[in-house]
């Protein structure tokens, strides 16, 4: 769009109207966007205050929407039969509710508290119930449409622009846990394009890209649901001596055999004499840099063992929390540091480092250290080192550990590329977002 064009869009009546940076070019001639506070467009209903135990997935004859399952699993717009929604339980009475306190296509739902201030009155707009009958639950607020000013499917993207959540957020309180009410969520300016046809062809784009991101999504929850029970029939199962599942140059090949873990592990007690690069192992098997605050406490500290060396072949196990990872090989240095709370330790070349790492992460090996450990899930449990190096654990030979390591690890290439793909559709879609909506800066003159 020309900026001669722009500034036509953006003054009507000697007043500065709303645009954003990106307008499809049927439109871009058109008049800019209305600037309306939320109280205009919406008017607030009843929510219920059934908790969890409240509800089931199995039977009932009315839904509840519950505040958790829109900051955790529901897409912005709510379609029943793409979602699953709890029951409410039939020994539940519902004559108290009145015929109005039930949702309706194009209701704006928001939860109304989060422990995160990014997620404080994060919404869903309802699109399709199908014919069922439900109900905005606890810790949500009900909004519905006054007229047809916004149509169905555009305000489940309207209200997640950077414009409406940045005033979202502002409006929020609390401290640990943020909060907005009805009343500080009605004065929150909304910016729209008055046409309908707009307001289709915006939604219909993000739609359209909604659903690319969800297709890519459940590929990538295929790929680790076929990894995960492929390891359970590479590796041998608790109380098994050999795996259901063998490649054929191996059906006759011998039996997995007992080994102890410290007939082919050594400690390693190194300490770093030079600035390295420290990190820590992460809840979803990886590795992840600490900060550069951490980083600095590393140089002037003048504690010598305060942090152990880790070289590229290494392992980590942290016993605290029973965490292992082949740290060394994924930190994409040459050395590094972590916390001296781990244990580093490598292999021998009796074995096949890639199957280890598979390995002491499989079902198998996690039912060992759960056996092992000590303390509860109150105290830290912690599995000793010495402990560790016992484990008698089966293991094939050599050439069997490399033909399910090569295996597994091409699986997770296929993961990661997955796994990118993914990040780059959500990417592109918050940019773009930032393109069709005008900005948080930007304001009426």
């Amino acid at each position: 769009m020309s900026n001669k064009a722009e500034e036509a869009d953006m003054m009507k009546d000697g007043k500065r109207k709303l645009t954003p940076k990106l307008r499809f070019p049927e439109f871009r001639n058109k008049d800019g966007w209305d600037d309306r506070p939320f109280r205009d467009l919406y008017a607030f209903g009843s929510t219920n205050t059934f908790s969890r135990d409240k509800l089931n997935y199995e039977t009932g004859t009315v839904r509840n929407i519950h505040y958790g399952d829109i900051h955790t699993r529901f897409q912005a717009l709510f379609d029943i039969d793409r979602e699953i929604v709890p029951f409410v339980n039939p020994t539940e009475s519902l004559d108290h509710l009145d015929p109005d306190s039930f949702c309706a296509e194009g209701d704006m739902i928001f939860a109304d508290a989060s422990e995160d201030l990014e997620d404080v009155g994060k919404s869903i707009e309802i699109i399709a119930l199908g014919g069922n009958r439900v109900l905005s639950g606890t810790h949500t607020i009900l909004a519905r449409r006054k007229g047809d000013q916004l149509i169905v499917g555009f305000g489940g993207h309207l209200f997640r622009c950077n414009r409406v959540r940045a005033q979202i957020k502002r409006e929020a309180q609390g401290s640990k846990v943020f909060g907005i009410s009805a009343g500080r969520l009605s004065g929150v300016k909304v910016c729209f394009p008055v046409d309908e046809p707009e307001q289709q062809k915006i939604a219909g784009c993000l739609t359209s890209l909604d659903e690319l991101i969800a297709a890519h999504g459940q590929k990538l929850d295929a790929l680790k649901t076929y990894k995960k029970g492929l390891m359970q029939q590479l590796f041998p199962l608790e109380g098994e001596i050999l795996p259901r599942l063998r490649f054929p140059e191996f059906q006759v090949a011998p039996d997995w055999a007992t080994r102890e873990l410290g007939e082919f592990i050594t400690e390693r007690n190194q300490y770093p004499k030079e600035s390295v690069p420290l990190f820590s192992l992460t809840i979803e098997d990886g590795v992840t840099p600490k900060t550069e605050r951490y980083e600095r406490s590393f140089l002037v500290n003048d504690e010598a063992d305060a942090y152990k060396l880790v070289l590229p072949d290494d392992f980590a196990f942290n016993p605290m929390n029973l965490r292992f990872g082949a740290i060394g090989r994924h930190c994409g240095t040459k050395n590094v540091a972590v916390s001296k709370y781990y244990n580093i330790f490598s292999c021998d070349n009796t074995v096949d480092p890639r199957f280890c790492e598979i390995y002491f992460k499989s079902e198998g090996m996690v039912a060992y250290y759960d056996d092992v450990a000590i303390g509860s899930l109150i105290e830290k449990r912690r599995v000793h080192f010495s402990a560790f190096l016992k484990f008698n654990i089966r293991f094939p030979q050599l050439p069997e550990q490399q033909k399910i390591a090569d295996c597994l690890f091409s699986l997770d290439e296929l993961i990661a590329s997955q796994s990118r793909k993914l990040d780059a559709l959500k990417t592109h879609k918050k940019g773009l977002m930032q393109q069709l909506f005008p900005s948080p800066q930007e304001v009426e003159a």
